[in-house]
């Protein structure tokens, strides 16, 4: 944990984030997320019910002496308002939102069902507002062709491995970085550590062995400072993230993608869409493949494929012929 989070948080809340940090296995990043989502609206509250002066810069209100009693004054209604400021003086999107609504509510339970401190969750019935939901942007194939055929240069056994592991296996950027030469196992398997350390395993197809087989004959081995990362930048260290968008931004550039909004994202998208829409992969396989949690967040990729569609009838030719009017018809 960060030290502003051991020096803001009141035990009351340290509590919670803990509860997800080692019991629901959320990763730091989402933890943080959720602290911070939870020190906006006690900030608020504090403001909201005259317990500091309105003129009190908000971005200073501490919250260390949040306590029960006062958690035990919120209402629904003390949500909604908060809703309404983040929208109005926060500007806040509905992605933010929502998320925002999430950090109330299981912190409501777990106080209620977990350690039953209080005597109901007065936000249970809190909506949600619903995220806009945008179809994820993809590499065609013979974009991701393309793409594989630019890479060069001193580093290129290595360059064209990750990128052949992000268009064939769909990792995180995350993933990439943190993979392990432990991790590719004789099998033709590869063992990936994703969000909230969540263990996967998933098969590597010919292209994949043959480019990592590439690459392990010109791996450094002399010098490294961690020996145990697959990927080794020009420094003899692991590679970063940054240093893996740097290097993939480099190659979309040289095709002319990358100002059009292309990134490390959008080559695990490819590989999904890829799977899905050509290879005719299940979508509870794509799930287990891409290391989602729920398969909702798999079915983006379903609704890719209706709009890819719908797009296809409208581009026809004869979609905007009307039926001719009679004579005499007004």
């Amino acid at each position: 944990m960060s030290n502003s989070f051991n020096d803001e948080a009141p035990q009351i809340i340290k509590k919670y984030l803990y509860y997800l940090q080692t019991v629901k296995e959320k990763s730091q990043k989402t933890v943080d997320e959720y602290y911070l989502d939870l020190r906006t609206f006690f900030r608020f509250i504090k403001l909201h019910k005259g317990l500091v002066p309105k003129e009190t810069d908000f971005g200073k209100i501490k919250i260390d002496d949040v306590t029960l009693e006062l958690i035990k004054t919120i209402t629904i209604n003390d949500a909604y308002e908060f809703m309404n400021y983040i929208i109005r003086e926060r500007n806040n999107k509905s992605a933010s939102r929502a998320r925002k609504c999430s950090a109330l509510k299981g912190y409501f339970n777990f106080l209620y069902k977990k350690e039953h401190l209080i005597d109901n969750n007065p936000l249970d019935e809190l909506d949600i507002p619903k995220k806009k939901k945008s179809l994820p942007k993809y590499l065609t194939l013979e974009q991701s062709i393309d793409l594989l055929n630019a890479v060069d240069g001193p580093n290129k056994e290595r360059d064209y491995c990750i990128i052949t592991l992000f268009l064939n296996c769909g990792l995180r950027v995350s993933e990439m970085a943190g993979l392990n030469f432990s991790d590719i196992r004789t099998d033709n398997t590869m063992r990936i550590l994703g969000k909230g350390n969540k263990e996967r395993v998933v098969y590597l197809n010919e292209a994949c062995v043959n480019a990592i087989n590439e690459y392990k004959k010109v791996r450094p081995v002399d010098g490294v400072k961690d020996k145990n990362a697959l990927f080794i930048s020009r420094n003899h260290q692991r590679m970063s993230v940054k240093t893996i968008q740097a290097m993939v931004y480099k190659y979309l550039e040289k095709i002319g993608l990358n100002a059009q909004g292309y990134s490390c994202h959008k080559l695990r998208h490819t590989a999904a869409t890829l799977m899905y829409q050509q290879g005719g992969v299940d979508i509870r396989v794509l799930k287990d493949v891409l290391g989602h949690e729920n398969l909702g967040t798999t079915e983006i990729y379903t609704h890719l494929s209706s709009e890819q569609m719908k797009k296809a009838t409208d581009s026809n030719p004869l979609s905007g012929v009307k039926p001719k009017k009679t004579y005499g018809e007004e």
